[in-house]
């Protein structure tokens, strides 16, 4: 067993007892040490008002046992995998816990993002913490009513035991009495050999109410009496000259038309009436000089690539002198385009402006930014905003921003009432925030013996800020390194899409490294192998990297894939592509595998080893690396958007290719089981994906694969 230092402690608040029966328990979420008191309750949600806690564990009488979850749930299992940790550390009977989703308290919780693939490794001790203290309770409480040492007790299935004597009692039948002991200050947390839950395959908890239509979303909210609203949004660079309105209010069932921040909004009875009355709008914009067409930003990259100044990110020895000294250099450019996010859910929310303050209900990733930026709008303290979380249908980065929940506060605002406002999938892919266009030029000087004895990475985008990521893998891994980034800022809006930055950088970054390793004449992997050694054995500036977790996904994604064995079937010869990357604490190496069908590569399979810390959920976290991969390779092969005079010119899924059913490859997940604590996992598994994919089209065709989507690159297009 293992003690939890006095300074890894979280405070357990323990309430007065009740006459329902049953054990509560707050837990902080924050570090801060403090009085812990307990009590009973007869419902998960009655939380106890004015109690400074920040989430509760509860068990009534019937030992059932309820997590009040503060994150948000946008898809990647986070309702599924808190209750796994606490059941794991209460011993409880999985078939009888349950979580429910909490609403925004900053008093409460903290951290309340889904975001950044940090909900488990921020959550992991705090969880762990509140199923073994109450565990702990549950064992004092049958001592006492045995009369027998709670060293003598075990639990086991949300029970404790007395084996001496050969007596059990249920964590329900405790309940009540457990709430009248003194809250541990030192609880024993599991040894990991122990696990029963943890690292077992268990099904998403919210699956039965998806599958038979409960309402969980944002757009299944539903309120009496409020009314719709659809806005029309101006393309980029555009600003209002004048609208249809009054032809538009004599709609039927349309209440109002009503305008803000070059938007107009058409606010109506029923979702029908409002999407008829939104497409007969007529609306005279003004286009300004900000407008911007994808024509401009190719000849704009050649200008950013070639500027003379630029932000150094990182610089190591002298890059000058190594260039110089070189037996050979290498040079390339990888170019990516801007990206829609594309959730199936398009964005949604419902808002109601009162005189007594605001709620808020809808699919949040951010819901503290939801609630302080409509405080801020209409100059009300916080304090004054209620914002309840719906599970979400998908984000990828797309729901961190707030836009779409001020827009229906500031349509509720206007028309005085409770309105849900709605996107169109048309709304959703033109006036959205877009992963940044970037394009990157990479130089790699060789010596004699194929070294790489300098590098030279430099990043061109978009609204991306710094498209690079200066300290990561080979940074530190030669002599000499020379890092850096412009950017130029566009009307067209931009923001976190899945993985950010790294979702298109590691593509660059790993096709560009088996470039270097081509040149030198040797294999791509262990090019890559002994760079880690020389990161290790003799680094060159900082390593902000696990040199031995990323050479342990290396080894067991060689191993797993056959690397360099496959033979293939049918006549079509197995071509393999490999790509590592470290994001989001967590090391992820892939394999691809294609091979030519009819003149056309195609993806027939993928390997994934994961290095994530402990695995919490089997199903779960296959299901993250895969929805990652498929993720990554679609949309490197297929996605794109283009802009014509501000206008974006793919507006649905007719003119947007996504990949399809058909031509998702088999994916084989493994993990590393090192005993650490969980990193992050809904986002490590995208980066790689790419180049796995584009180095593995190299081997098959000889033709190297530099710009997305690979579908429209001439390399690719030529092979067939």
């Amino acid at each position: 067993m293992q003690t939890l230092p006095n300074a890894s402690r979280r405070n357990f608040l323990k309430l007065a007892a009740t006459a329902g029966g049953g054990l509560l328990l707050g837990f902080n979420w924050t570090e801060t040490e403090g009085a812990v008191v307990a009590t009973d309750a007869t419902a998960v949600n009655a939380a106890v008002p004015g109690v400074g806690f920040n989430s509760y564990l509860s068990i009534n009488p019937q030992g059932v046992i309820t997590i009040l979850s503060p994150n948000p749930e946008v898809g990647q299992g986070i309702k599924t995998a808190f209750p796994i940790i606490v059941a794991e550390e209460l011993d409880a009977d999985w078939r009888k816990v349950v979580v429910e989703q909490a609403p925004l308290d900053t008093k409460k919780f903290e951290r309340q993002v889904a975001g950044g693939s940090g909900s488990i490794p921020h959550s992991w001790t705090r969880l762990r913490q509140a199923g073994a203290t109450a565990r702990q309770m549950l064992i004092g409480a049958a001592a006492k009513r045995w009369n027998v040492p709670a060293a003598e007790c075990t639990t086991a299935s949300g029970s404790v035991i007395h084996t001496g004597s050969n007596r059990k009692l249920t964590y329900g039948e405790l309940a009540t009495e457990a709430a009248q002991l003194p809250v541990p200050t030192d609880v024993k947390l599991k040894d990991q050999k122990d696990f029963k839950i943890i690292g077992q395959t268990i099904k998403n908890v919210d699956n039965p109410g998806i599958i038979t239509g409960k309402p969980l979303f944002g757009l299944d909210f539903y309120r009496e009496g409020m009314l719709f609203a659809m806005i029309q949004r101006p393309a980029f660079g555009y600003t209002l000259k004048s609208v249809n309105d009054t032809t538009i209010k004599a709609m039927p069932g349309i209440v109002d038309v009503v305008t803000f921040d070059n938007n107009v909004a058409v606010v109506g009875k029923s979702t029908w009436q409002v999407k008829k009355a939104k497409d007969a709008l007529k609306i005279d914009w003004t286009k300004t000089d900000a407008t911007e067409s994808t024509d401009d930003h190719n000849r704009l990259f050649k200008e950013l690539l070639d500027k003379p100044d630029a932000t150094v990110r990182r610089k190591d020895g002298d890059v000058d002198a190594a260039f110089k000294s070189a037996a050979k250099v290498v040079t390339a450019e990888y170019q990516c385009p801007f990206l829609p996010h594309t959730p199936m859910e398009p964005m949604n929310f419902f808002a109601h402006v009162r005189p007594d303050g605001v709620e808020l209900v809808g699919p949040t990733q951010t819901p503290e930014l939801a609630r302080n930026e409509t405080a801020k709008l209409l100059g009300i303290p916080p304090e004054k905003v209620s914002v309840q979380l719906t599970r979400m249908g998908g984000g990828f980065g797309r729901r961190l921003k707030a836009d779409y929940v001020i827009e229906a506060v500031q349509v509720s605002k206007r028309v005085n009432a409770p309105v849900k406002l709605i996107w169109t999938r048309e709304d959703d892919m033109t006036g959205g925030s877009y992963r940044p266009a970037v394009r990157y030029r990479f130089q790699a000087a060789l010596d004699a013996q194929g070294n790489m004895i300098g590098y030279k990475l430099r990043g061109a985008s978009i609204n991306a800020g710094n498209s690079t990521r200066e300290d990561n893998f080979p940074a530190g891994a030669v002599d000499n390194l020379l890092i850096d980034s412009v950017d130029h800022k566009s009307a067209i809006t931009t923001g976190p899409w899945r993985a950010p930055i790294t979702n298109f950088l590691a593509f660059a970054e790993q096709s560009f490294l088996d470039e270097v390793a081509q040149a030198a004449g040797k294999d791509a992997v262990q090019f890559r192998l002994d760079l880690l050694e020389k990161a290790k054995a003799k680094p060159a500036g900082a390593v902000k990297y696990d040199v031995d977790r990323m050479v342990g996904v290396i080894k067991l994604a060689v191993e797993k894939s056959g690397w360099g064995t496959k033979k293939g079937v049918d006549g079509n010869a197995v071509s393999q592509g490999f790509s590592v990357y470290f994001s989001h604490r967590s090391y992820v190496a892939q394999v691809g595998e294609v091979v030519v069908k009819k003149g056309k590569p195609v993806v027939q399979k993928m390997y994934a080893v994961a290095d994530c810390g402990v695995v919490i959920n089997q199903s779960g976290a296959r299901q993250q690396v895969t929805g990652c991969i498929v993720d990554g390779i679609g949309h490197a092969m297929y996605g794109n958007i283009t802009f014509k005079d501000g206008v974006p010119e793919q507006t649905n899924f007719n003119t947007y290719r996504l990949i399809r059913l058909n031509e998702i490859p088999d994916v084989e997940v493994h993990f590393v089981d090192n005993g650490m604590d969980p990193t992050g996992l809904g986002e490590p598994a995208l980066p790689p994906a790419g180049a796995a994919v584009a180095n593995a089209i190299f081997k098959a065709t000889g033709k190297r694969v530099r710009n997305q989507p690979f579908a429209e690159d001439e390399a690719f297009k030529s092979v067939s």
